[in-house]
C-alpha cells in the first residue's frame, strides 16, 4: 500500500510540527536547566572554598556522604554551635552544604551557617554568606533582618538602613529597627557634641518610648540632670540595675526625696538613712526591711531575661545574644550577700 505523506496544508501536519517542536523546547530547556544547576553547584563550591579552614578540629576532607548523616551531623552542628565550639560548627556546616548541593535543605543550612560565624565574630564571612543566600532567595525576611544586624555591628548603619526597604516592601514592620539604628548610630558618632546628642536621644525616646532603658542608661553617661529629668519611677524595675549601680555623684537628692520608690531604693542600697520599704517590687522591699531590722548585709544581684527566646545572661544586652532581639531585656533581681562594693555600672 502506497504510504502518503501529509502535506502543508494538512491539520494532521500541523499537529506534528508542533509535537516536534514542543519536543525540541522540552529537550533545550531541559539541556539549559542542567547546565544551569551544574554551574551552580560548581559555583556554590567554589564559593564554600574560601570559607575552608584548617583550623577546624573535624576532618571530613575523606569522610564519605550519605543522605541518612544529614540528620545527627545537622544535630551535632547545632550542639557544638549552642556549646560555643564555632571551629566544629562550621566545619560540619559546609560538609553538609557541599554534598546536599540544591537539596531542600541547602538555604536552611547556609543560613545557619552565616548564623554561626555570626555568633562567631567573623562578620565579613557572614555577610557573605547571607548575601549568597539573598541573590538565590531575594525574599528571605530572616536573612534580611540577619544581614541588617551584620551591618549594625560593623557599624555601617547606611547598609544597614538599605536592608529596611526590602523588608517594607515584603509588609514587615520595620520602625522600631529604624529608631534602633538610630540610636546606635547617634552612640556611635564621635563629632556631635554632648548637647547634640542628649537632645537627639530625648527626640528618639519620644518617638519609641521601648527604647526608655537605654536612652536613659545613656543619658546618665552623657548628663545626670538630663537623664534624672526622664526617669519615671513608675518604671523603676526596667532601671533598677542601672540605679542600684550609680555612685552618689550620680544620685539627683530632690527627686529621690520625693518619691517612696526611689527613697526605698536609696535607703537598701545604704545611700539615705531615714528607713523607706514601699518600692513595690518584693526583692527591693526585703532588703530594705531587713536593713531596717538591722542586717547592713544584703545587696542586689541581677540577671537578664530575652524575653523573645527566654534565655537568661550574666549582663545587660542591647540585642539579644542568642536571637539577636531588641528592646527584649528583661532585668531580674534577687537578694545576695553584699561584696565588696565598686560602685560601677557594667552598662
Amino acid at each position: 500500500m502506497e504510504h502518503i505523506l501529509p502535506s502543508y496544508n494538512d491539520p494532521l501536519f500541523s499537529i506534528m510540527l508542533i509535537v516536534v517542536i514542543s519536543l525540541i523546547i522540552a529537550l533545550v530547556t531541559y539541556g539549559w536547566g542542567l547546565h544551569k544547576q551544574q554551574k551552580e553547584e560548581g559555583n556554590l563550591l567554589k564559593f564554600l572554598e574560601k570559607f575552608d579552614s584548617s583550623e577546624c578540629a573535624l576532618e571530613t576532607t575523606d569522610m564519605p556522604f550519605e543522605s541518612n548523616m544529614f540528620k545527627p551531623l545537622s544535630l551535632l552542628a547545632k550542639a557544638f554551635e549552642n556549646t560555643g565550639e564555632y571551629h566544629k560548627s562550621i566545619n560540619i556546616y559546609i560538609y553538609l552544604i557541599k554534598n546536599i548541593s540544591h537539596a531542600p535543605g541547602e538555604i536552611e543550612l547556609m543560613e545557619r551557617l552565616g548564623n554561626t560565624y555570626l555568633h562567631a565574630g567573623f562578620l565579613e564571612r557572614s555577610k557573605s554568606i547571607y548575601t549568597e543566600i539573598l541573590r538565590k532567595k531575594p525574599r528571605n525576611v530572616k536573612v534580611l533582618y540577619e544581614l541588617g544586624i551584620v551591618y549594625e555591628i560593623m557599624q555601617k548603619y547606611d547598609k544597614a538602613r538599605e536592608v529596611l526597604g526590602p523588608l517594607n516592601m515584603l509588609g514587615e514592620d520595620t520602625e522600631s529597627l529604624e529608631k534602633f539604628l538610630d540610636f546606635s548610630e547617634l552612640l556611635a558618632n564621635k563629632n556631635m557634641s554632648v548637647q547634640e546628642k542628649i537632645d537627639r536621644l530625648l527626640v528618639i525616646l519620644k518617638e519609641e518610648p521601648g527604647l526608655y532603658r537605654q536612652i536613659a542608661a545613656a543619658l546618665l553617661k552623657l548628663d545626670t540632670k538630663s537623664a534624672w529629668e526622664i526617669i519615671d519611677p513608675e518604671r523603676i524595675k526596667e532601671l533598677l540595675d542601672v540605679l542600684w549601680f550609680l555612685p552618689n555623684s550620680q544620685l539627683d537628692l530632690d527627686i529621690i526625696a520625693s518619691n517612696e520608690k526611689l527613697r526605698t531604693l536609696y535607703y537598701a542600697k545604704g545611700y539615705l538613712q531615714d528607713p523607706a520599704t514601699h518600692s513595690g517590687l518584693f526583692s527591693l522591699d526585703m532588703l530594705a526591711t531587713a536593713k531596717q531590722s538591722g542586717f547592713e548585709d544584703g545587696d542586689l544581684i541581677f540577671s537578664y531575661l530575652c524575653q523573645k527566646c527566654k534565655q537568661s545572661f550574666p549582663v545587660s544586652f542591647k540585642r539579644c545574644p542568642n536571637c539577636m532581639a531588641i528592646n527584649s531585656v528583661k532585668v531580674e533581681e534577687k537578694i545576695a550577700k553584699s561584696s565588696p562594693k565598686t560602685d560601677y555600672s557594667l552598662l
